[in-house]
């Protein structure tokens, strides 16, 4: 058990509700952030338990900002604790928030779970995150109740949203028009997917490079192509570049790889 699922246990403070397993997870992405003097984010106030046990767990460094629609929220306001009130499903309202809390260093949403309140922070408020900060997501098993605009595979729930930043992520390596690098890609190094959490990590990236070191085990120094392999291999690229144009599967890609193998 370690130190937030122990102070979770013994609270006698404010209120607060939490699924167990969200304690390994929190402790596996903010423990290096501990007694350092840092800024956390945390959209979802309620009745302000999880404001004080961040302000324990990270220390008297830390400045800790909550974020909820409930104006009686602000009552939950202390020494390192501010609370800023209004709607997470508020571009103008997410706006100001950097303008208050400055560059953060970790946001936690557990605000109201709803696809959109999900989606709509996260285009407003990763930007603002620090290089090498942590945006985490909780509650996200609202991706799958109707009641909170989910289902499964449905389109426009949060971690169908979040499935297509891993495409994003590796975008580096795309071939087609379809798939560009963003800002995403070039801040974003991680993103971990567990129940009901989603977490994505910052770190600057430039475009990975390929690098080779040591010596070779055997002659590797790759045969020539004769006319029909050539053919063959411009036929087989033109098609695959046609197939992956209409989204459809690569055809005979063994092949098309030994003649890569080639010169």
């Amino acid at each position: 058990m370690n130190q937030l699922e122990q102070y979770f246990e013994q609270n006698q403070q404010r209120l607060m509700h939490k699924y167990q397993h969200y304690f390994d997870i929190y402790d596996r992405y903010f423990s290096r952030f501990r007694n350092k003097p840092i800024t956390i984010v945390e959209i979802g106030v309620s009745h302000g338990g999880s404001l004080q046990m961040w302000k324990e767990y990270f220390g008297p460094q830390a400045t800790i900002w909550g974020i909820d629609i409930d104006p009686r929220c602000k009552t939950m306001e202390e020494a390192n604790i501010h609370v800023l009130i209004g709607s997470q499903e508020d571009p103008a309202f997410l706006k100001t928030v950097y303008d208050q809390t400055g560059p953060i260093d970790i946001l936690i949403d557990d605000g109201g779970h709803t696809q959109d309140q999900q989606r709509i922070s996260f285009e407003n408020l990763f930007q603002h995150i620090q290089p090498n900060g942590v945006y985490l997501c909780e509650d996200t098993h609202t991706s799958y109740w109707n009641i909170y605009g989910g289902g499964h595979k449905r389109q426009g729930s949060f971690t169908e949203y979040a499935k297509n930043l891993i495409d994003l992520i590796n975008a580096h390596h795309s071939e087609q028009a379809s798939l560009q690098v963003t800002e995403f890609t070039k801040t974003a190094n991680t993103i971990h997917f567990y129940d009901s959490v989603i977490v994505i990590e910052k770190t600057p990236r430039p475009a990975p490079k390929p690098k080779m070191t040591g010596k070779p085990s055997f002659d590797a120094t790759p045969s020539k192509k004769n006319l029909v392999e050539k053919l063959e291999m411009h036929f087989l690229l033109k098609t695959n570049k046609i197939l992956q144009m209409m989204g459809l599967r690569g055809f005979a890609i063994n092949r098309m790889i030994d003649l890569c193998s080639k010169n």
